[in-house]
Parts: C-alpha cells; structure tokens; sequence
C-alpha cells in the first residue's frame, strides 16, 4: 500500500475541460442504500465525455459487532459487500482517479488489520491509486509549447480527497470544518470530503503575498462536502439529525477543471 504523501498524477493532454464526480458514502448493502440511483449512475458514467470520479470512502456499509450500527442492518455480510463493490466498478474501472478509506471500512482495519477498499481496488488491478489517509492528486489538463519542442499540460490543479470525520447537526458546522482544513495544505485548489452526508459546495478565498514579484493576489478553493447515496432513517433519524437531500444520479456534484489557456479555472457545478 502506497503512502498517503505520495502524489498520484494524472494527464489529460487532449482535453479542453475535464470533468471530476466526488463519489462518497455510498454504503452499499445498507438497508438504507439507494442502489437504483447507484446502478443508474454506473450505466450514466460511461457515457459522458472526459467525466472521471473520486471514490471518497464509506463505499460498503460493512457493519460489524463492534461498529455503532447493527450487522442486521446490512443486507449481506461484508465479505460479499466488497465483491458487489467490484462488480459495480470493474466496468468503470478506467474512469477511477483514486480511493481512499471511510470510517466504515476502517472498522475491518481496526478489527482484523483489514482494508476492504484496499482490497476491491487490488481486484480491480489499480491499488496504486489508492491512499488510505486521503490521496493528493497533480492533474494536467490541455497541452501547452514549452519550448525547445518540449510540450506539457497548459493547467495543473492540485486535489486532496480525504473522508473527512466529526459530526454535527448543521451543514453549517461540516463547512466550516472543511473550509478550516482546506487552509492547511498550501497551493491546493480543491478539497473533497465525505462522511457527514451533507453535500456542499464553497469556495473560500486566501490572500496570496508573493515577495518575488512584489504582488498580492486572492485565492479561492474549491470545497465539496460530498453527497451520501444514504435514505433518511434508522440511526440518523434516531439521533434527530436533519436529513439531507436525496441523491440524484443524473444531476451529482461535478467539478469542471479547463485546460484552456489563461482560463485555469475549477468551475463547480450541482
């Protein structure tokens, strides 16, 4: 398994514009999962140009005896989970950017030094994308002359997709954890999190002072707090959390990174 500080590159030489889906919380096999939506997203996905996703943990709901919730509350065992996990995505495989582990997965971790992502995305041939803390991503959009016949991406943005932790009722506090986070990791343009189930898109702005050249600028990044494919209910419903909006699988979070020159932009869309 690959450290989590070792970036993961990707290059998109012939595109203009590529788009990104943050996939997140899915919870396959939950009695509460929508795997219609998740079925009708998996036949969408290849149908769309230059669309890509991000696997952002909690994909299996795998519930065991020591998690908060019931075993009884899946509707297959967790070793089947991850082989239904793979089946959904074997298809989609080449769309996949990267993975990362949730707080659902990581309690095989804690019990049996276990990792189920780790495992569908070593089925699936491509665990060199994945980063069980989160996963730092370099992507090139477009082609840009360097010079002396050298050619390389006309755009370069800098991801971090991690799945996030801590609660709270308000979407309100699951933003300002995030965008406080997303202040951290210095010339980052996007952040994707998971975990609290509340989708969100922000774009907080820092002020750039660049000795060098005597300027200063303003900065935005992108923040996404990624949608659950979870009905409302059972421990939720419980705990008198608000519900979040149900997911629709023609109509997920996207964000639009150009590769058109002097337009390096994220264009966030939902």
């Amino acid at each position: 398994m690959k450290d989590s500080f070792e970036l993961i590159q990707h290059n998109f030489p012939d595109a203009s514009e590529i788009t990104i889906l943050p996939v997140s919380d899915l919870h396959l096999k939950s009695i509460l999962c929508n795997e219609r939506e998740w079925a009708k997203f998996c036949a969408w996905l290849p149908k769309q140009k230059t669309t890509y996703i991000v696997l952002n943990g909690d994909m299996i709901n795998n519930n065991t005896r020591s998690s908060v919730g019931s075993p009884f509350d899946d509707i297959m065992r967790p070793r089947d989970q991850k082989e239904a996990l793979t089946e959904y995505l074997e298809p989609i495989k080449h769309l996949i950017l990267c993975a990362t582990i949730g707080n659902h997965e990581a309690r095989s971790e804690k019990d049996a030094d276990d990792d189920p992502m780790y495992d569908v995305m070593s089925k699936l041939d491509i665990e060199d994308l994945y980063r069980q803390d989160g996963a730092f991503l370099k992507i090139g959009v477009g082609t840009a002359d360097k010079g002396n016949g050298r050619t390389g991406a006309e755009n370069t943005y800098l991801l971090y997709v991690t799945h996030g932790a801590g609660g709270g009722v308000l979407t309100g506090a699951t933003v300002n954890r995030n965008e406080r986070f997303s202040y951290v990791i210095e010339g980052l343009d996007a952040l994707v999190v998971g975990h609290s189930h509340k989708g969100a898109i922000t774009k907080p702005g820092r002020i750039v002072v660049d000795l060098r050249t005597n300027t200063i600028t303003r900065r935005k990044t992108v923040v996404v707090s990624a949608e659950s494919w979870q009905s409302f209910g059972g421990y939720a419903m419980r705990k008198m959390y608000n519900p979040s909006g149900e997911i629709d699988a023609d109509n997920p979070q996207q964000l639009l990174l150009s590769g058109v020159r002097d337009k390096r932009n994220i264009k966030a869309i939902w």
